[in-house]
């Protein structure tokens, strides 16, 4: 197993090694844990050229260099994943979500979306999560979205790619980080495209072998060794790195 270090040749050996692997039957009950039946037989569509140009300008922003050659090759399943949640009424419902935005179909989903991480972390601005840049707290509620307003608007734009998942865009940089925006309770996913990726999709690649501990003497699973030297030179290169604003909130519960 080699995993590319060219980006481009990587998100084509990407789109072949999921595809394979989502093709994958399994023999027995046992197996199922391999393949949800929703994801059997997926395939990734691409976006063209003109197609991203249209997205940019209709939704008013800008794919990195990095999330665009990712929307070209990659971008978004062929098959909807089924999320179950109760009703008002206690019955169980199910509705059909997109794995990957797709940039094509989704628009409301995309622009509720665009529109989360104001949302949620203002909801925790409020509650009293407060950064050292922003001074002072104010009294009024007004001026403490105001201040909260204003830092959100200088930042990087975040672009959706899957669930709360964003890629930083606007970033001076060839590399495009990826976040993971859960309110204040922000965290880097990746540091590129290519680090993200491995980060989420990491169970339908075989880049894990099984190793037998001694100590407790049972099996477990663990990345193989390209891949953990490939995670532990991103880490120790983001040592150095910082995404302007967004940093001060990514660091802000960091003990």
């Amino acid at each position: 197993m080699k995993i590319p270090e060219d980006y481009i040749e990587f998100l084509y050996w990407f789109k072949t090694e999921t595809e394979t692997y989502w093709e994958i039957k399994p023999n027995s009950k046992a197996d199922d844990y391999l393949n949800e039946s929703w994801i059997r037989g997926a395939k990734w569509v691409g976006l063209e050229e003109d197609e991203i140009e249209k997205i940019e300008s209709k939704y008013n922003i800008s794919f990195s260099s990095e999330h665009k050659e990712f929307l070209k090759i990659l971008h978004a399943l062929d098959k909807k994943h089924p999320v179950e949640f109760y009703d008002d009424n206690d019955e169980i419902c199910v509705e059909e979500d997109s794995f990957f935005y797709n940039w094509l179909t989704d628009e409301q989903e995309i622009k509720d979306t665009l529109y989360w991480p104001y949302r949620e972390i203002f909801h925790d601005v409020k509650k009293g999560v407060w950064l050292k840049s922003w001074k002072e707290r104010p009294k009024s509620e007004n001026e403490i979205e105001k201040i909260f307003s204003d830092w959100y608007n200088k930042a990087p734009k975040l672009i959706p790619i899957h669930a709360h998942r964003f890629v930083v865009s606007g970033l001076d940089e060839i590399k495009s980080p990826v976040l993971s925006v859960w309110g204040s309770d922000t965290i880097v996913y990746g540091w590129s495209m290519k680090h993200y990726l491995l980060n989420e999709l990491k169970g339908y690649l075989d880049l894990f072998e099984s190793v037998y501990d001694n100590d407790d003497k049972s099996w477990h699973s663990k990345p193989i060794k390209e891949l953990q030297e490939f995670q532990n030179k991103e880490w120790e290169l983001a040592k150095k790195k910082m995404i302007p604003y967004w940093s001060e909130l990514i660091n802000l519960h960091k003990f």
